[in-house]
């Protein structure tokens, strides 16, 4: 069965095979981009009128039609046509239909390829910010925990082996401070993807005497395309912004993999808040972590967004090819995957249980102190590789023993070496080797309030002075 398309239908005696028109449609979800593309063209009709390309009345018929295009819609009226392709000739369509021939005037100067472009890059934008709110109410979220937290301790890991001892707050930070890069990254992101195309048409420019910067001033837009071709051909934004995507869902899967292992009863560090847990159906004594080990598969989707679009880019030659339809569903899949994700962890984050005591008895494994031996050995003179050495040995003598490293008699330190005296149980405190730590970004408490303090400071003024804290310092 053939099929008529009426956009581009007159170099053609038929219409493209049914199973053609429906392998290639994309109004089933390019209808989402709607009300972008109603702005754009709002903005481009304004745009023939102040030059002079089509009468004043006639752009605002058009401004006006396509309002009642989008209320049509809004309300569940519209009527989707899979012949006519896409989302930007279904409006096109309906609003010849409802204004008559100067409908018909809206598409002067102008191609789908640039029609597309804007209406894109209009929806990824008012994405992107969205993303940003999302991921500052998270970085509040785990600011908040981290201010609750603040003399809590517990075994930081390298190698996921015990390393040395540091507070909870200074952990949860860190989350804080890499979700933060990611607003960052979301917000330069943005200057690039609000650079308006219209104006390239299909790929050379126009013959008729626009005004592209005007239409971009009228979108709130950064600037306009510097080359036609690359104008319309371009998606550098959208990978960009899929990246963004990637990486804050990787940090989200950072944290899921954290949750999942401390809240195994090895470890014992969580208790996992029955919302955001399931149960087994053979086990009834399981709680599973089953929330944060799904948004950890779900990194992978994400990433699958990306490496799409990246394929389907590698070998396009300039300008537009229909593969670039292929742009939409990644984008389309990830917003809704991020969205979601940082939605659930922020509710997640803020209500997981903390044990505490767990966390400080978990401390005397590992010899978590054994750093703060050997700089107590160099403080006594004695060179750092050589102390390295001694506290090596004094490891070794307690796990012979099967104690921590504070529980070695001061006859046992003197047979290691004969200027360690009394005061070194005290450098050995678990809390007293965080509290030392007080250099730049360190763990000790005036550098985790000094994180805390910068933390709040750049939510509020990213929120506009919206969000909250409590009990700062």
């Amino acid at each position: 069965m053939l099929m008529k398309n009426t956009s581009w239908g007159g170099r053609f005696n038929q219409g493209p095979e049914e199973t053609v028109a429906a392998y290639t449609e994309s109004e089933s979800f390019d209808r989402a981009l709607y009300l972008h593309d109603i702005r754009g063209s709002q903005a481009h009709a304004r745009m023939l009128a102040r030059q002079g390309i089509i009468a004043a009345g006639e752009a605002e018929t058009l401004v006006q039609g396509l309002e009642k295009v989008k209320e049509e819609i809004e309300s569940g009226n519209f009527v989707w046509q899979a012949s006519l392709e896409d989302v930007h000739m279904n409006i096109e369509s309906r609003l010849t239909a409802l204004v008559g021939n100067v409908g018909k005037k809206l598409h002067t100067g102008r191609s789908r390829n640039d029609q597309v472009c804007l209406s894109f890059r209009l929806f990824v934008s008012d994405h992107l910010r969205q993303w940003q709110t999302l991921t500052v109410r998270l970085v509040n979220a785990f600011l908040q925990r981290a201010v609750e937290h603040q003399g809590a301790i517990l075994p930081g890991c390298t190698h996921l082996q015990p390393a040395q001892p540091i507070s909870l707050a200074h952990h949860l930070l860190a989350y804080a401070w890499m979700l933060k890069r990611d607003v960052e990254r979301m917000e330069d992101c943005e200057k690039r993807v609000r650079i308006s195309p219209l104006g390239a048409a299909a790929l050379a420019g126009t013959t008729y005497p626009l005004d592209p910067q005007s239409v971009a001033r009228d979108l709130g837009m950064n600037g306009v395309f510097s080359n036609s071709m690359d104008a319309v051909a371009d998606r550098d934004f959208l990978a960009e912004t899929l990246f963004c995507a990637s990486c804050t869902m990787m940090h989200l899967s950072r944290f899921c993999e954290e949750i999942i292992l401390w809240a195994n009863p090895a470890f014992g560090f969580v208790l996992l808040p029955d919302g955001y847990a399931t149960g087994s159906s053979i086990m009834p004594q399981k709680k599973n972590p089953d929330v944060a080990e799904l948004m950890r598969g779900k990194v992978g989707r994400v990433y699958g967004d990306l490496i799409t679009l990246l394929t389907t880019l590698k070998g396009l030659p300039l300008a537009y090819n229909r593969d670039l339809q292929e742009d939409k569903e990644p984008f389309l899949d990830t917003d809704a995957t991020l969205s979601a994700s940082l939605q659930v962890m922020e509710g997640m984050v803020s209500a997981l249980t903390f044990n505490t005591e767990r966390m400080r008895a978990a401390c005397k494994s590992g010899f978590l102190n054994a750093t703060e031996l050997a700089d107590y050995l160099v403080g006594k003179g004695v060179p750092f590789r050589e102390a390295h050495h001694i506290t090596g040995n004094a490891v070794a003598m307690a796990e012979q023993q099967n104690k921590p490293l504070e529980e070695l008699t001061l006859a046992e330190f003197h047979s290691l070496h004969p200027d360690i005296d009394e005061d070194v149980y005290a450098v050995l405190d678990y809390e007293a080797a965080v509290q030392r730590r007080e250099t730049q970004g360190g763990t000790g408490p005036v550098s985790v309030r000094n994180q805390i303090s910068a933390l709040h400071d750049w939510i509020t003024g990213s929120m506009g002075g919206n969000m909250r804290m409590e009990n700062l310092l």
